[in-house]
Formats: structure tokens, C-alpha cells, sequence
């Protein structure tokens, strides 16, 4: 038995691609091998970058904390558009019910982008300014019902 024949008989085959497999596999490893290689070499002649590296700062410390100016107090009769603001103010109330107790501004302002409302960056900062949405102090921030009753009334 000759040729193809005899490669069928005895699994000629799976035996060539078990071997092309282990040559490219080789191939691959090699290649990494010697892409990386000037690294290895730069801690060779250097080997205080090892302690550099692993002295490093975290990823968690490189945050910074950031503060939230919130305007100073005003009432909702000194808004220019008091109409516009006292229906905005009713559709903010809307998807604060949709969100948790405690919510981000940045979900909110989101959440009034995509609901295409007029103004949203303003009329966020109008709500701030009359104390109906007010820091918790924790970075999020609560709806003070009262307030928006009392200003929507």
C-alpha cells in the first residue's frame, strides 16, 4: 500500500496536523519571545526598574476627588422663566421616580438628555440653586419633595 491510501490506513493525517500545529505553536512562541525581548534585556542592565514598578502608585490613588460647586441659595421666584421652570422642574420629578432615593447628577443630567428637556444643564442647576435636589454629602444627592411642592405650587 501506497500514497494517499497509506496515509488514511495510519492516520497519516492527524499525525501532519498535529505537527503543523506544534511548529506554528513554536513559530508563535518564538516570536513573542523576541518582540519581548528588549524588555527583558532593559531589566537586565537596569535592575532598580524592578523596584520602580513595584513601588508605583496604584491605579486607585491616581483619582482624584472631585467637588461639586453648588450655587448659593436662591428662591424659585427669582428664576426668569417661573413657567418653564415649574413644568421642567415637574418632568425632573418624573425621573427622579424613576431612579433611587439616593441618585449621580450625572445619571439625572443623562436621563434629561436623552428625554430630550429644554435645557437640561440650567434647569438642573436652577433645582440645585432652589435646594429641591440637595447633596447628601456622599457624593449623591436627594429630592427634597417639600420643596418641590411648595415651588411648584
Amino acid at each position: 500500500m501506497y500514497g494517499i491510501e497509506a496515509i488514511n490506513a495510519n492516520n497519516g493525517w492527524a499525525i501532519s496536523i498535529v505537527g503543523v500545529s506544534i511548529v506554528f505553536s513554536g513559530l508563535v512562541t518564538l516570536s513573542l519571545v523576541i518582540s519581548r525581548l528588549y524588555k527583558v534585556l532593559a531589566l537586565w542592565e537596569n535592575p532598580s526598574l524592578i523596584k520602580e514598578f513595584f513601588s508605583a502608585k496604584k491605579p486607585e490613588d491616581d483619582f482624584e476627588e472631585v467637588s461639586i460647586d453648588i450655587p448659593a441659595e436662591m428662591k424659585v421666584e427669582d428664576i426668569k422663566d417661573l413657567a418653564g421652570f415649574k413644568e421642567v422642574a415637574k418632568q425632573f420629578a418624573l425621573l427622579v421616580r424613576t431612579m433611587e432615593d439616593h441618585f449621580s447628577l450625572s445619571r439625572l443630567l443623562h436621563l434629561a438628555k436623552t428625554s430630550d428637556l429644554k435645557d437640561p444643564h440650567e434647569n438642573l442647576n436652577n433645582l440645585l440653586a432652589t435646594r429641591i435636589i440637595i447633596s447628601d454629602g456622599a457624593g449623591l444627592f436627594t429630592w427634597d419633595k417639600e420643596r418641590f411642592d411648595k415651588a411648584v405650587s
